[in-house]
């Protein structure tokens, strides 16, 4: 196994989430994380052993948040089509760890998101023992459309449950649901300088900016508070798109990579049919890193 302090850093900042998910959605969350973590690594292991090399512990990385980005009630044959085909599609394809364009638990998660629609948005209920404390206290919460769909269906948001988004007493994708860890972890992660302040903050002005356009202008009926901290968004803009190999190496770039996932986060809600558009926008922008690298980088002029 390669040892990389960095990554083990955000593994330590994302323990906290997933303690909350478990005590907020149960157990089945923790199964969900075991299972992705064990065939993340198993399928990193053996095309690595096939060149002669070991895995990496940023593979752990991928497992983690995959399990966390997906629902608590998502069947385990799910979680083991979404590590693998991350793992091997994002990353081993392109020869491993350093050289992937893409976010290998995004690329996972968007696939099964696409391929079982009905896994993803539809089925909050566990139904299975253990669960979380606040399934008992609140069987609907589990059944009940999240926050962002709820908007979508122009449903009225009231004070009140802008405390319970940022919070996490909603339905949603384990990880993402605890707003105020997230923040917490994003702090940790700066101040160590494990993730770059520029993508995360970008990100978010660059959602704020777009989404208080639509709504001025009328094309959205949502605000741009509940933009900010509903859905993935803040996730992916703290975990996801701060990802040192899919994301750009210049610091001027990074500022414009923030900016293109976020406003692309709040135009993708907007216009197209899938509200968690958070993840398209990240895999999008990756596409677009080297280009923006290119662009930023200091030209040298010869004498």
């Amino acid at each position: 196994m390669v040892k990389q302090p960095l990554m083990r850093r955000v593994i330590f900042s994302l323990l906290p989430i997933l303690a909350f998910a478990i005590l907020n959605f149960g157990w089945k969350v923790l199964l969900n994380v075991l299972v992705s973590n064990a065939v993340c690594f198993t399928t990193e292991w053996i095309f690595e052993k096939y060149k002669k090399k070991k895995p990496t512990e940023s593979i752990f990385v991928t497992g983690t948040i995959l399990g966390l980005i997906l629902p608590p009630s998502i069947p385990l044959w799910v979680v083991v089509v979404a590590g693998f085909f991350g793992t091997f599609f994002a990353k081993e394809v392109f020869g491993g760890f350093g050289r992937n364009v893409f976010n290998p638990a995004m690329v996972g998660r968007a696939f099964v998101f696409v391929s079982f629609p009905s896994f993803m948005t539809a089925n909050w209920n566990l139904g299975v023992f253990p669960n979380g404390w606040r399934f008992w206290l609140s069987p609907q919460l589990m059944s009940g459309a999240t926050p962002l769909r709820a908007a979508k269906l122009e449903m009225p948001v009231m004070v009140q449950d802008y405390f319970k988004i940022f919070w996490g007493d909603i339905p949603g994708s384990a990880g993402e649901t605890a707003k105020w860890l997230i923040i917490i972890a994003a702090v940790y992660l700066i101040l160590t300088k494990t993730a770059s302040f520029r993508i995360i903050i970008s990100t978010l002005v660059g959602a704020f900016l777009t989404a208080g356009f639509f709504q001025i202008f009328g094309i959205s009926s949502l605000g741009t508070i509940q933009n900010l901290i509903s859905g993935g968004l803040l996730f992916a803009a703290v975990f996801m798109a701060t990802d040192p190999v899919s994301a750009p190496r210049n610091e001027s770039a990074k500022w414009l990579y923030g900016l293109l996932i976020g406003s692309l986060t709040i135009i993708l809600r907007t216009f197209s049919a899938f509200v968690e558009s958070a993840m398209f926008s990240v895999l999008i922008a990756n596409m677009f890193a080297p280009l923006l690298d290119l662009l930023t980088q200091k030209k040298v002029v010869a004498k």
